[in-house]
């Protein structure tokens, strides 16, 4: 769907300098998606692995030189809803630190140096996908979302770092909440989408 490079703006990795690359197709379909036009795969050019690790290049190269690269991270839409294994392994040929951002509702693929799993209500996580996470990141929608937030904590191995991030749009409401919930449950942290405080992409 788009690719480009800004500071990454949430969870673990909030403020590293990250490439973006977002896949279109996805069909979870959360209805608070800031993204929607991503969820049609056939609305988007179709470019080979080649073609998308020439483009990073391209822009690094013009950008820093052969100075320390940033993270890659790979979003969506859904974007294990594609194979991401030729992707990785050329990125991480190129010495790029890849991470992805998934729903966990499709088979992982592709070899990752950090998984933010963030699962929706909408169509659950792979059981086999929640083992995997480096980072649980829980999007808070309403109250409820906190008690869904410990069903997937449990579920996660111990050393997952825990992360509650507010619904933009709901962002007023649910932070209080949220920090009130943290300071009563100190193994989560806050996560902020501070892209949209800073205004980058």
């Amino acid at each position: 769907m788009e690719h480009f490079y800004t500071i990454q703006g949430e969870g673990f990795h909030q403020g590293r300098a990250a490439y973006f690359i977002r896949l279109g197709g996805c069909d979870v379909g959360c209805v608070w998606c800031d993204v929607k036009e991503s969820w049609d795969a056939e609305n988007h050019p179709k470019l080979s692995v080649n073609e998308i690790i020439h483009i990073i290049e391209e822009n690094q190269n013009q950008i820093n030189g052969k100075n320390a690269k940033p993270i890659i991270v790979i979003t969506g839409g859904e974007p294990l809803m594609h194979n991401l294994d030729e992707l990785t392994f050329g990125l991480n040929q190129k010495g790029y630190q890849t991470n992805i951002e998934t729903s966990g509702s499709h088979p992982l693929s592709g070899k990752w140096n950090w998984i933010c799993l963030s699962p929706k209500k909408f169509k659950s996580p792979l059981p086999e996908i929640l083992p995997t996470a480096n980072e649980l990141k829980i999007v808070i929608y309403n109250q409820s979302d906190f008690e869904w937030a410990e069903k997937y904590a449990s579920l996660v191995h111990k050393d997952c770092k825990l992360y509650l991030q507010p619904e933009w749009g709901k962002s007023n409401i649910m932070m209080p909440l949220i920090i009130d919930y943290i300071h009563q449950h100190p193994e989560w942290e806050l996560s902020l989408q501070i892209h949209k405080y800073i205004q980058v992409p």
